[in-house]
């Protein structure tokens, strides 16, 4: 695995141009605010973007999906029967307003 290289919002602003040569070896770097991560640059092919933006597309959803299946395991969600499910199903759709 390659060492994460971390570049504040400060230096961003300010450093610009040494940071973009950065970019072009290191291929992806975290942008922190405060301490923290709030961004990826990642550098692309041009001719590749829409392919970029799928895959990036595709991995947010895929970390959704896995944090929504993380809190139904801790809430005990996982363990309700198909029964329990539909039956709270038919709940929602009967207090829908028509």
């Amino acid at each position: 695995m390659f060492p994460i290289r971390f570049i504040s919002v400060r230096d961003l602003r300010l450093k610009s141009g040494e940071i973009w040569r950065e970019l072009q070896k290191e291929g992806e770097l975290v942008i922190t605010s405060n301490g923290k991560p709030v961004a990826v640059l990642s550098g692309i092919e041009a001719d590749r973007l829409e392919e970029y933006l799928r895959a990036l597309r595709r991995a947010r959803a895929a970390l959704a999906v896995s944090r929504i299946q993380e809190r139904s395991r801790y809430k005990g969600l996982d363990e309700i029967s198909g029964a329990e499910i539909e039956a709270e199903i038919q709940a929602v759709r009967r207090s829908r307003p028509r």
